[in-house]
C-alpha cells in the first residue's frame, strides 16, 4: 500500500496478511542452488546462487497481475524446465492458470489446455519417471496430462469434487498422494498404468496394464494406529496382485440397444415399435455382458478365474493370491450370478503366473487381451518359514480336497434328511399310512443322525462344557486344521 503501518493497524500480525509473502517454493533437483520462490503477491524469485542475487518475474502472459503463485514445481528430468500456478479467487475469478517455462523463468507459455474454465488450480507434480506425465490439483479434482498439458483428463473412482491443494509422489511404490480441503487425503495405489494410458493403447479395444510384483504375507484382521482419540483407521490396499485394464467400449444388453434406438427415434419424433413378448423375455433372461480374468501358471494350467461386470475406461480387479474354494455351490437369492466365483481357498506358491482378459457377451467368450506376467513373491518376514514351501502347499490342497469332499457328503446327507422328514409328514398325513411304513421312516431318519452326528457332534442344551463328547467330531477335526492354515 506504499506505506509503513504502525502498531495500531487493525489487527496487525493478526488476521491481517503481510502482503509479499512467500507461498509456493522449489529447488531444482538438477542444479544446485536454482530455487523459485512465489509469493501472494503475483512474483515469482528466481536465484541461481542459493539466494546471493534474485531475478523477479512480474508479470505473466494471460495472468492478471499480482494473482496469488499458488504452487510452483521444478523439472524433475532437467535444469531449464518449471511450472508454476496461480490462484486469482480473491477477484471472482475462477479460470484455471497453468504455465510452464522452458529457460528458468525468463518466458512462460499456457498448459491449460482442455481444463474445466471453472477450476482454480492450487498444485502441479511431475511424475519422477515419465517428463510428460503431469497431474493437477483443482477446485474441483485432480486432473492428469500424458503430453505436457495439451490435453488433461480428471482421475475420479471415489475422489470427490473437491479442491485438491497439494500433491506427492510416494516414488517407491509408485503411489499418487492428494491433501484436500476439508475431505482428509486420499492416496492412489500404483499410478503406473497412466505411465502407459498413450495412444496406441487408448485406440485399442482392451489391454491389461504391466502388473506390480504382488507380495504374499498373512494380513492382520484388525487395524489402527494411535490412540484415545488419536486413532487413525483407513483402508489399506487390496491384498494380492492387481490387475489394472483399460475397456474402449463396453457392450450393450438387448434392452441398452432397445432404449438406444426409442432414444434416437424419440429424437427424430419417429412412431416407436413396441417389442413382441419374446423379445421382452429375451431381455430379461440375458445374462450381462462380463469379463473373465484366467489366471495361469508357466505350464498353462489354470488355477483362478475372476469374473467382473464390464465397465468402459480403466478399471482395477484384485486376485488374493489364492485357489479357488472347495466348499459346495451355492446361489444367491436363488439366481445365477455370471460374476460370483465363489470364495477363496489356500494360497499358491511364489512364483511367476499369468492373466489374460476375455468376454462373455450373451455365451459368446472373446479374448480380449493376451497374458501378461506378474511375480508372487513372498515377504520374508515369517517367524516360523516353512522348510519345504512346496510340500506345505501340496498338504494343504489335499486338506482343500478332503474339505470338498466331506462338505459335499454332508450337503447331500442334510438333503436326504430333508427328503425322509417331508416323506415322514406326509406320512403323518396320509389316511392309509401303516405303521410298518412309518417305522421304516423312522429307521432311515435315525441312520441320516447317526450320520450328520459323526459330522458335527451335538450341541448340549446348557453349554459347550456340558456332556461334551470325549471325541471331536470331523468337522470340528477339519475346520481346526484349515484354520490354523
Amino acid at each position: 500500500m506504499d506505506r509503513y503501518w504502525g502498531v495500531d493497524a487493525v489487527v496487525k500480525d493478526v488476521s491481517t496478511s503481510l502482503y509479499g509473502m512467500a507461498v509456493a517454493l522449489d529447488e531444482s533437483p538438477f542444479q544446485e542452488g536454482l530455487i523459485y520462490v512465489g509469493t501472494d503477491d503475483g512474483l515469482i524469485q528466481v536465484t541461481e546462487d542459493n539466494g546471493e542475487n534474485w531475478r523477479k518475474i512480474e508479470s505473466f502472459p494471460g495472468i492478471p497481475n499480482h494473482t496469488y503463485v499458488s504452487d510452483i514445481a521444478s523439472c524433475k528430468f532437467c535444469d531449464h524446465l518449471v511450472f508454476a500456478s496461480f490462484d486469482n479467487r480473491k477477484r471472482d475469478d475462477f479460470k484455471p492458470y497453468l504455465l510452464m517455462s522452458n529457460d528458468k523463468g525468463v518466458t512462460w507459455t499456457s498448459i491449460v489446455g482442455n481444463l474445466p474454465e471453472n477450476g482454480t488450480v492450487h498444485s502441479i507434480a511431475q511424475d519422477h519417471e515419465n517428463p510428460n506425465l503431469l497431474f493437477v490439483g483443482t477446485e474441483f479434482g485432480i486432473f492428469f496430462s500424458m503430453d505436457m498439458g495439451n490435453i488433461w483428463t480428471q482421475l475420479k473412482s471415489g475422489i470427490p469434487d473437491v479442491a485438491v491443494r497439494d500433491i506427492a509422489m510416494q516414488e517407491r511404490e509408485n503411489d499418487l498422494v492428494m491433501a484436500t480441503f476439508g475431505r482428509g487425503f486420499y492416496i492412489l495405489d500404483d499410478y503406473t498404468p497412466l505411465r502407459h494410458f498413450i495412444r496406441e493403447v487408448q485406440d485399442t479395444t482392451a489391454f491389461i496394464f504391466p502388473v506390480k510384483d504382488a507380495l504374499m504375507y498373512i494380513q492382520k484382521r484388525r487395524g489402527g494406529y494411535g490412540s484415545g482419540s488419536n486413532v487413525y483407521i483407513a483402508e489399506n490396499p487390496d491384498f494380492g496382485a492387481t490387475f489394472t485394464y483399460y475397456i474402449k467400449e463396453a457392450p450393450k444388453t438387448l434392452k441398452q440397444e432397445r432404449r438406444k434406438k426409442e432414444k434416437d427415434l424419440i429424437k427424430e419424433k419417429e412412431p416407436i415399435p413396441i417389442p413382441t413378448m419374446e423379445e421382452l423375455r429375451a431381455e430379461e433372461n440375458e445374462v450381462k455382458p462380463h469379463l473373465i480374468f484366467t489366471i495361469t501358471v508357466e505350464d498353462g494350467n489354470i488355477i483362478r478365474k475372476l469374473s467382473k461386470e464390464i465397465s468402459e475406461g480403466i478399471n482395477r480387479i484384485t486376485w488374493d493370491l489364492r485357489y479357488s474354494s472347495t466348499r459346495p455351490v451355492g446361489l444367491k437369492d436363488g439366481k445365477y450370478d455370471p460374476t460370483s466365483m465363489g470364495g477363496s481357498g489356500m494360497l499358491v506358491l511364489p512364483g511367476t503366473y499369468y492373466v489374460s482378459m476375455s468376454q462373455v457377451v450373451r455365451g459368446e467368450m472373446t479374448e480380449l487381451a493376451d497374458s501378461v506376467s506378474f511375480i508372487a513373491r513372498p515377504l520374508n518376514n515369517v517367524t516360523l518359514p516353512a522348510e519345504d514351501r512346496d510340500e506345505l502347499v501340496v498338504f494343504q490342497n489335499k486338506m482343500s480336497e478332503l474339505y470338498r469332499v466331506i462338505s459335499g457328503t454332508e450337503s447331500l446327507t442334510e438333503d436326504l434328511m430333508d427328503r425322509v422328514r417331508h416323506a415322514k409328514q406326509a406320512a403323518q398325513r396320509t389316511m392309509g399310512t401303516t405303521p410298518e411304513i412309518m417305522t421304516k421312516i423312522e429307521d432311515v431318519e435315525a441312520q441320516l443322525d447317526e450320520i450328520l452326528w459323526k459330522f458335527n457332534g451335538q450341541q448340549p442344551k446348557a453349554s459347550r462344557e456340558e456332556n461334551r463328547p470325549a471325541v471331536p467330531s470331523i468337522n470340528e477335526r477339519l475346520r481346526s486344521i484349515i484354520w490354523v492354515h
